[in-house]
């Protein structure tokens, strides 16, 4: 069957503030804001629902979207799922700019974890001001250690279906093998 979906059009969020939001990702991130759509209801349902709809470049025809909604309770999060499970990345050129960037961030006052270093890739963390994670990722993998996780990928979803457990085919990628395992 031929791919249904060409690329994501725009991934949505909701945020506290829309100005203050589209300023903290230009200021920090370099994302332009490149559309502002507001209705006193919405589109789709009809229903009575004041908002304001935010949509940043996120680089290469990627955009990531806000909806502020002023008339709802105030936002919140799942408390069933960690903190560190939702989130979203955001890949950046090199190494040099993801030091860079955590160098930039930090001395705004932003707390920055990492970098993580995920064998494929290396990453940090941090919340935008309205409690969302993001990651900054630059690739650093290859192409040998890519077609080593494509041979075991169905296998280790399997024995996860099956354990719950984390299968071992890819411990490499945390334990530090991967260094001399792919030279």
């Amino acid at each position: 069957m031929k791919p249904l979906v060409q690329k994501i059009h725009h991934v949505a969020y909701r945020c506290k503030d829309a100005l203050e939001t589209a300023r903290w990702y230009e200021k920090h991130l370099g994302m332009q804001l490149v559309l502002s759509i507001a209705e006193d209801a919405v589109p789709s349902t009809g229903e009575s629902d004041p908002y304001m709809h935010i949509f940043l470049d996120a680089g290469m025809g990627n955009v990531l979207a806000f909806f502020e909604l002023p008339t709802r309770p105030e936002m919140g999060r799942d408390p069933n799922t960690p903190v560190w499970t939702q989130h979203l990345a955001l890949q950046v050129e090199s190494m040099e700019v993801l030091l860079e960037a955590k160098a930039r961030l930090e001395a705004a006052g932003i707390e920055v974890l990492g970098p993580t270093d995920h064998a494929l890739f290396q990453s940090i963390y941090f919340f935008d001001p309205n409690g969302h994670r993001l990651e900054l990722a630059a690739n650093t993998g290859s192409a040998k250690m890519l077609a080593a996780l494509d041979q075991v990928k169905w296998a280790m979803l399997e024995e996860w279906g099956q354990t719950k457990r984390a299968p071992k085919h890819a411990a490499w990628m945390h334990d530090g093998s991967y260094k001399e395992m792919f030279q």
